[in-house]
């Protein structure tokens, strides 16, 4: 009954959060660069492998995806000093930076949607989004 409904404004919601970051990162960061920063953000080295299940995508989207941020120096490959066949990736000074800057970006686009309901709907809407997130 209420899932067309929900379909439209979610795919609304969502089209406007991915022409507001890649207007706003744009043009030192893609979004799907930002959400490898934020998930190195989060770890200090990762294989590249543990990326593919992260960001949905294959292994050659994410060489490619690594290749260009590597190419931006955003992230740095490095090869395991006791298994030369492993290769870390790590964040480097710009990435941080740039991650942090993309996750500040997405949370002001949030905090502008969310602050058109008072407090007490926006901690509902979280709670049901939640109910519905973990079936």
């Amino acid at each position: 009954m209420y899932a067309q409904e929900f379909s439209k404004l979610w795919q609304k919601i969502s089209k406007d959060l991915r022409t507001y970051m890649e207007t706003e990162l744009a043009p030192t960061l893609t979004e799907g660069q930002l959400n490898v920063l934020e998930y190195l953000l989060a770890h200090e080295q990762v294989k590249p492998s543990d990326l593919i299940e992260y960001v949905s995508t294959t292994p050659a989207a994410v060489t490619t995806l690594l290749d260009r941020m590597e190419k931006n120096e955003l992230i740095a490959r490095e090869r395991d000093e006791a298994d030369r066949r492993i290769v870390w990736i790590r964040l480097t000074a710009k990435g941080r930076e740039e991650g942090m800057r993309g996750s500040r970006i997405r949370q002001q686009f949030l905090e502008q949607v969310l602050n058109r309901i008072s407090a007490h709907n926006q901690q509902l809407l979280i709670y049901l989004l939640g109910k519905i997130s973990k079936q």
